[in-house]
């Protein structure tokens, strides 16, 4: 459909387009013709007779396209097809835009996980130069989205961080490595993270009590 046709059509029948569906037509993976029959199924309602005849006459093309359009939606489960039993007990075909309102659904899901997931990136660039007092080089960049990738989380990282600046490092190959060692102790959030603490500090007074024990007092 070129350009101008598209535009005579949408000038000369009310086919709304909503913005979110647009801005997802990219996704769709059709053609705009392709995309612009179906909003105008979009716009006939959830079911549609499947009368290619008329939706010929109705959408201004011919048959042979109308036909077109239906196998590319068909094939690419944007629409399916339903037999349903009028009024007079007649069964009849329609055009189903259930599959298109999954594949809508999922997309809007699918932006909504990655605008969460971009979101707590980033905090935590925004927390670690905050820590550091500087901003973060494109390395550096690269190495906290290996740790996302890597299943490591937010809470770790916040935690490691927390550990190198009492620490006095501001270096995240620093944290990296502390972040490896936990990752080789089992250790996966605060939790884990508190308890190896304590297990070390009681580790460590028990050997300062060793230590300090007189040995030659004991031998008199």
């Amino acid at each position: 459909m070129k350009k101008d046709k598209m535009v005579d059509l949408l000038s000369q029948r009310n086919i709304v387009i909503p913005m979110y569906i647009y801005r997802l037509f990219p996704r769709l993976n059709i053609d705009l013709d392709v995309f612009m029959f179906l909003m105008y199924l979009y716009n006939c309602g959830d079911k549609i007779i499947f009368d290619p005849q008329k939706i010929s006459e109705d959408f201004g093309i011919d048959l042979e396209k109308v036909l077109y359009y239906i196998d590319k939606l068909s094939s690419n489960k944007l629409i399916n097809f339903e037999i349903i039993k009028n009024d007079k007990n007649i069964s009849e075909e329609y055009i189903s835009l259930s599959y298109f309102y999954d594949k809508i659904s999922l997309l809007l899901i699918e932006d909504a996980n990655d605008s969460s997931n971009e979101q707590h990136n980033k905090n935590i660039f925004e927390l670690i130069e905050k820590e550091f007092g500087r901003v973060l080089s494109p390395m550096e960049y690269e190495i906290i989205k290996a740790w996302n990738e890597s299943n490591i989380s937010d809470e770790l990282i916040e935690e490691a961080l927390r550990e190198a600046v009492f620490n006095g490092v501001t270096n995240l190959r620093y944290i990296d490595k502390i972040l490896y060692e936990w990752q080789k102790r089992g250790i996966k959030n605060k939790n884990d993270v508190e308890k190896n603490r304590q297990r070390t500090k009681k580790d460590n007074t028990e050997k300062m009590e060793i230590f300090e024990y007189n040995w030659l007092e004991d031998d008199e």
